[in-house]
């Protein structure tokens, strides 16, 4: 059975994209060219996506992000409104609006290449992010804007009493003072190895452990692992789905446990309601489709089968 929580104020800084989808049968090798069955335009972005997800699973959300002057930009205030997102932290920019060509393969795989635009110029807080990020019980960050915007909102979280999530994805040079003020690290198992410099995830997520950091490593269709600065690691297990597309998985995880988390809930019992909404993330086709507080609660409540 899942456990009630007051919902609780997650603050997500970070990127914002429109989607340029194609699917395909396969992946191109180097110089090949192959046919899209199909192309569509959607919202995307690591710290929108996150946004979306942390609003629909009952956080109250805030979303400090760039965007241009443009029909993109007005795309994604739209849809991150329409999720209940409060936008009013979508400043423009004299910047296109950031964007993400993907290809997804005929299994549900991914491969992205983004453009920054917009999110570029995150280069500075206002004191109105600052305001937001003091007034949240959580922070979360990714790293698709630049760091010296991440490590500005994280030591200003720190300082007053916010908690700080990270998402190293992409993994940048994510220096000393940012990585000080993480309560917790949320890498992928292939984030984890890089920011590491080891081959196996989980000895890379105890390595990560430092200033008594606690690090949550997910594994795909194999859940995830949490581990403690002690190195004591507890399996998170996955729900088994058909998935349709993964685009977006990462952070439909990390928007639900970060809503989870500010409502109160034991680090966990976030992380496994999170990997359930996850899964039902990736029977949807999009990167910004987390589901419902509500249906995420029924199938953690479905009895085993």
């Amino acid at each position: 059975m899942t456990t009630t929580h007051a919902p609780g104020r997650v603050c997500v800084l970070g990127s914002a994209n429109v989607d340029d989808v194609r699917e395909v049968d396969r992946f191109p090798r180097p110089g090949e060219t192959v046919f899209a069955r199909s192309r569509t335009r959607v919202p995307g972005g690591k710290g929108l996506n996150q946004a979306i997800a942390a609003a629909r699973a009952g956080a109250a959300t805030a979303l400090r992000a760039r965007i241009g002057r443009d029909e993109e930009g007005r795309m994604l205030r739209a849809a991150a409104a329409g999720a209940g997102v409060d936008t009013a932290g979508m400043l423009e920019v004299p910047a296109a609006t950031g964007s993400a060509a993907i290809l997804r393969d005929g299994a549900g795989e991914n491969s992205i290449v983004v453009a920054g635009g917009a999110n570029a110029a995150f280069t500075e807080l206002t004191a109105d992010d600052l305001a937001a990020i003091a007034a949240a019980d959580v922070l979360l960050l990714q790293g698709e804007v630049p760091v010296v915007a991440l490590e500005q909102a994280a030591v200003h979280a720190r300082d007053h009493g916010t908690r700080v999530i990270l998402t190293p994805a992409p993994v940048q040079e994510f220096g000393a003072d940012l990585l000080s003020a993480v309560d917790l690290l949320v890498p992928n198992e292939h984030e984890a190895c890089a920011l590491a410099g080891l081959e196996d995830p989980r000895a890379a997520a105890r390595a990560l452990t430092a200033t008594r950091r606690r690090v949550l490593i997910t594994l795909g269709g194999r859940g995830a692992a949490l581990v403690d600065p002690t190195g004591t690691v507890q399996e998170i297990p996955s729900v088994p789905v058909r998935a349709v597309d993964t685009t977006g998985a990462g952070d439909a995880f990390c928007g639900a446990l970060a809503a989870r988390l500010a409502a109160g809930a034991e680090l966990p019992e976030a992380a496994r309601w999170a990997a359930a909404a996850a899964a039902l993330s990736v029977t949807r086709e999009g990167s910004a489709t987390s589901p419902a507080r509500e249906e995420v609660e029924q199938l953690l409540d479905r009895p085993p089968v």
